[in-house]
Parts: structure tokens; sequence; C-alpha cells
């Protein structure tokens, strides 16, 4: 874990992002004992760890560049939160939590650094999307995407896929979690969680259509107890599992528990397909037991993510302690319920100078291939005083960073 008082610092945060920082900075597994026949361990499920990585440079510096671009004024200029999803047309949906608009400046900044930066007073929104065709980023969509659903409520976008508006539909539409939180008291200074929702958007247009509560966690009387689903999606077999978290970290519990629901494919904005694992067997009923994390010395934070490798699941997320803040743990597992094995190999990516942080590690697979999967993963400034004006000062930390790796079989 950080040291108290570095963790007593990032919890007075508020803002920009630092909900995704606070739930991130710890994350590990737990292996948790299931049947048999979940494991469906058939042969072509292996072991699998972090082979090789390195710093995908060009992706970094695309996000730069449509960021530093000041030829428009209502355009995002960094966020956090990163997903992405490939289109039927080719391009690449690129979905964000809270984000940054206005207009760029390049350095010096008003201190006489060499950063680009931004004004102070420019807008903040919950949530964006940018479009990127052929490699290059585009255009900003009209920000927030996902309006507020009430007063002291916001929307925050996570997973998303193309899929048929219906089962067995013909017409295709995407469709995107969310992650609605009321803004609260100490500990839930970024916010109590409060539902998970699907919205539809139309192809080509990408015109909004419609949003669905599928889980609603305001009876559950203890936040800390509350799950929210689509942290990561994963495709197999007709289905599309759909992984999430709750937010023991804010009750002062080390670490949060891993979730895992499934829903036939066309379903995702029908509450009625969704189908929860609840420890033994996948039950309409919403009683989701933890497929990794025991609360205590291991767990994962509620944005993590997990891709297909074959016949193995690997999971990413920040590793445990103070590593935490800078390093990445992978484990895998031959059922999304498990058991997951791990931490395996760790690595370190690279963070920009100052009292930041890394978080949210991505996989996207819409931009991997050839074995190599590319990882985002988010930064933040750390400390309390004057995070807003750090990152207004320089823009270029609050932006997604870039890594491609490679797997191997684990020893």
């Amino acid at each position: 874990m950080p040291d108290d008082s570095r963790a007593a610092r990032a919890r007075q945060r508020t803002g920009t992002g630092i909900g995704l920082l606070l739930a991130l900075v710890l994350g590990a597994a737990l292996i948790v004992a299931l049947p048999e026949d979940e494991s469906r361990d058939d042969g072509a499920c292996r072991a699998r760890t972090v082979d090789s990585w390195r710093a995908d440079d060009g992706l970094t510096a695309e996000f730069a560049r449509y960021g530093d671009d000041a030829s428009r004024t209502d355009d995002w200029t960094g966020g956090d939160g990163t997903h992405s999803l490939r289109l039927p047309d080719g391009r690449v949906l690129w979905l964000f939590s809270d984000t940054f608009l206005g207009r760029v400046y390049g350095p010096p900044n008003p201190a006489g650094e060499s950063h680009a930066w931004r004004e102070t007073a420019e807008p903040l929104v919950r949530n964006s999307a940018v479009l990127m065709r052929d490699g290059r980023l585009e255009t900003t969509l009209p920000a927030p995407l996902f309006a507020d659903p009430a007063p002291n409520q916001w929307r925050w976008p996570v997973g998303a896929r193309v899929e048929p508006r219906s089962p067995g539909s013909s017409e295709q539409v995407v469709r995107v979690l969310l992650w609605v939180r009321t803004a609260g008291q100490a500990p839930w200074i970024y916010g109590v969680p409060t539902a998970t929702e699907v919205a539809t958007l139309s192809l080509p247009a990408l015109r909004l259509e419609s949003i669905v509560k599928v889980l609603d966690q305001q009876l559950v009387p203890d936040p800390s107890r509350r799950v929210l689903f689509g942290t990561t999606l994963v495709e197999e077999d007709g289905w599309t599992y759909v992984f999430g978290g709750d937010d023991g970290q804010a009750a002062s519990r080390p670490a949060s528990h891993a979730y895992v629901a499934r829903v036939r494919e066309g379903g995702l904005g029908d509450p009625a397909a969704w189908r929860y694992w609840n420890g033994s067997a996948w039950a309409a009923t919403a009683r989701p037991r933890p497929v990794l994390g025991d609360g205590q010395r291991k767990g994962v934070g509620s944005a993590f993510s997990v891709v297909r490798d074959g016949g193995t699941y690997v999971l990413f997320t920040m590793a445990t302690g103070t590593k935490g803040l800078t390093t990445v743990a992978s484990y895998w597992a031959c059922s999304p319920a498990g058991p997951w094995h791990g931490p395996a190999k760790e690595f370190s990516p690279s963070l920009p100078q100052g009292q930041v942080a890394a978080y949210n590690p991505q996989v996207h697979p819409v931009l991997s291939g050839d074995g190599r999967l590319v990882l985002s993963y988010d930064v933040n400034w750390l400390e309390t005083t004057g995070a807003a004006a750090q990152l207004s000062r320089n823009v270029s930390l609050y932006r997604p960073r870039f890594v491609s790796l490679r797997l191997a079989p684990a020893e």
C-alpha cells in the first residue's frame, strides 16, 4: 500500500478523474475455488505472463498531437478512463471519463516552463468520445456525450461493443456501459457508486438513442458493497462477459473485489438478459459473488482489463502495495469465473516527472495483432494541493500513454 501520508493526500483530491485513480492504485487477485466444470481447462488454456514490453511512442504522440491542436476550442485536450472500440466502417471510437476541453497554448507556460498549457477556467466534462480513422484522431463528438442523469450525478463510460440491436437482428448498434455516480461526502469524495447503465448509439451516425439502467445499486445500504459492471468486456461463443468491481477501498478496505456477468449477443441493453456469477452458477438474480479478491492484501481496482489469448483469459491491473502507483500486474484463468492465478510478471511503464501515478491499464484489441497487445494506462497528478492547476500547467500529464507487449507461457 502507499504510505499513509501519501494515501491521505490522494483521498483529499476531488475532480479530474481522481475517482479512477483512487480505485486503481491497488490491484491483485485471489484464487477463488470454483467448481471444476467452470474451469473448463480443455487443453487450450495455458498459464500466460508478460514476456516483453516496450513503449508505443507513436500512439502516445498521436494523442499529444490531437490534444495540442489549437484549431478548435471545443475538442478533447486531455482525459482518463481510456476505452476503444472498432466500428464496422473501420473507424475507432475512443471513450473517456473526466475530460478537459478548450484550447491549448504552446510553450512556454505562464511559469516559463517548456510545457504546452491551458487556462484553468477551461471546461471539464464528465465524459467524451473521439473518433480515429487510419490511426489519426479526427474529431471530438459533442461533449458530454452522455448527459448527467440527475443533479449531483454523472456518467462515466467504460467498456463498449458493436452488437445486433436485438438477438438475431441484422442491424448493428453500439452499446456503451456507463457507471453512474452520485456526489457524496468523505470517503466518497469521487462519488458514491449508484448504477450500471447501457447506452445505445446508432450506426454509423453514433446518435444517442437510449440509456437503460441494467443494475441499480441504490438499495444496497453499504456503498462499499455496490458493484458497477463494465470495466472490460470479453466476447466468446455468442456471449459477452462483463467484468466489474466494488469500491471496498473507499471504505478503508485495502482492496476491491472483481465480479463477472454475461449476456447473450444482442442483449446488453436488456436487463432481463443479464446473468451474474453467484459462486456456483450464472443466475438472473443480481447477487453476484466475487471471482477475485479478499478485500485485504489482494484484490483489484474497480477499473481493470481482461483479454482472451487463445484459450486463456489474462487480466491486467495495478500491482499491490506502493508499486500500485507505477506497476502493472497480470493474472490468468481458464474461465471468466476463474479460478484466477498470479500475479505473473509485472512491469513498470514510463511516467512523466513529478508527483504522478499510473492507473486504469486497458488492453485495446482493436489495435493489437500479430501476437502483440496494445495497452494504455492513464496518468494523473497525485499530490492534493493545486492538482487541477498542475494538469493545466502541463497538459501532457492528463493523457493516456501506450505500451505494446507480448505474452508467453508462464514458467
